[in-house]
């Protein structure tokens, strides 16, 4: 019996529909794909909408996973399976909490439809609440509150004198007048104004004079606050710098023959040790430089561990010890500790050096 080629090429064509229809597919079909709130208030809380849906499929519908582009949108869905004909629904909502301005939130429906990928998205624009004192100035220091309460300068030079300053406001029904108790010499601090109306805002200035203190690295400073003439310890504010020293006026030749710092390691683990117990490991620390070296400070993380370098000035090519006790004593677990090393190297005038350890447990 002969086939016709015309009637192979027919059946050839048929066969994908056919398998097509042999294999039957759920469908998502939303009402709509994206939502504009519009502009609304802050004050107004969490907005909600849902997303209706329709499984126009041949099989149950389920949708694998929701996930929203960010955690200020939560969206809750339909978890059971979706019957051909009937209708899901996918609610989203969205915190506009500290989030004033304008929004545009997607959210990725999975499931086991034909068109198993869908988006959907919303939109809008928050009107900002009006904030309240606490916000905008949320450390309280008596009857002031201030925008922050620690007066950080990033680095200063040894020969340099930095101002900066924090703004404040007289949260209290009546005035006050303000003053400080004597700073360290190298600080220097003023109220603008030096008396508040109840409300009324103002600002701590502060100055660091890096001439008149003889300290490297990192510090920190407490000035006290009198206010109304009585002074108490809680009214305070923090004053924090790292203090460099100066080499930018070192010329070619000086950089050329400057003290220059190595050591044999930069990190000691002490392994497992027991508890309430005192472990040590020296350094070894070479001036590589052609001039001495001279050890400014040497600063631990914390009092658990000793330092004690056998001498602050090296010659060139000398080499020293420098000596860590680590004290276990009320620690347990691993534990990390750094060892800040402060020199005349202009290239690298700080080392940190660490040690660890791990304390058993008894």
């Amino acid at each position: 019996m002969k086939i016709s080629i015309s009637f192979l090429l027919a059946i050839l064509i048929c066969l994908p529909f056919s398998n097509q229809a042999q294999t039957p597919k759920s469908k998502i079909t939303f009402e709509k794909l994206q939502y504009n709130f519009g502009t609304f208030k802050e004050e107004l809380g969490v907005q909600t909408v849902s997303f209706n849906f329709k499984n126009e499929g041949t099989v149950p519908l389920i949708l694998n996973n929701v996930q929203a582009s960010c955690g200020c949108t939560t969206p809750e869905w339909t978890r059971e399976p979706v019957a051909p004909g009937a209708k899901g629904m996918i609610k989203v909502s969205y915190d506009p909490r500290n989030r004033p301005g304008v929004f545009n939130k997607t959210i990725r429906v999975s499931s086991n439809a034909e068109n198993a990928d869908v988006v959907l998205s919303i939109l809008g624009d928050v009107t900002p609440r009006a904030r309240t004192i606490e916000e905008d100035y949320p450390n309280e220091i008596g009857p002031l509150r201030a925008k922050t309460n620690h007066i950080a300068f990033a680095s200063i030079k040894q020969n340099q004198i930095k101002k900066d300053s924090t703004e404040i406001v007289n949260h209290s029904d009546q005035p006050v007048q303000l003053s400080f108790k004597t700073p360290p010499p190298h600080l220097s601090a003023v109220f603008k104004p030096a008396k508040l109306a109840p409300k009324q805002k103002g600002y701590i200035i502060v100055s660091f004079d890096a001439n008149k203190i003889q300290a490297f690295g990192f510090v920190m400073h407490r000035i006290y606050l009198n206010i109304d003439g009585q002074d108490d310890y809680k009214n305070s504010i923090a004053v924090s710098t790292t203090l460099e020293e100066d080499f930018s006026k070192l010329t070619p030749a000086e950089l050329a023959s400057a003290p220059e710092v190595k050591y044999d390691s930069e990190s000691f683990d002490f392994g497992d040790i027991k508890p309430n117990s005192k472990v040590e490991h020296t350094f070894m620390l070479k001036n590589a430089g052609k001039r001495d070296l001279l050890i400014r400070d040497v600063k631990s993380s914390c009092g658990c561990t000793a330092v004690s370098p056998s001498k602050n000035m090296i010659a060139s090519n000398e080499s020293v010890p420098l000596k860590v006790v680590f004290d276990a004593t009320g620690k347990s677990g691993r534990q990390n500790k750094t060892i800040t090393v402060i020199t005349n190297d202009p290239k690298n005038p700080t080392t940190i050096l660490r040690i660890s350890s791990n304390i058993l447990v008894q």
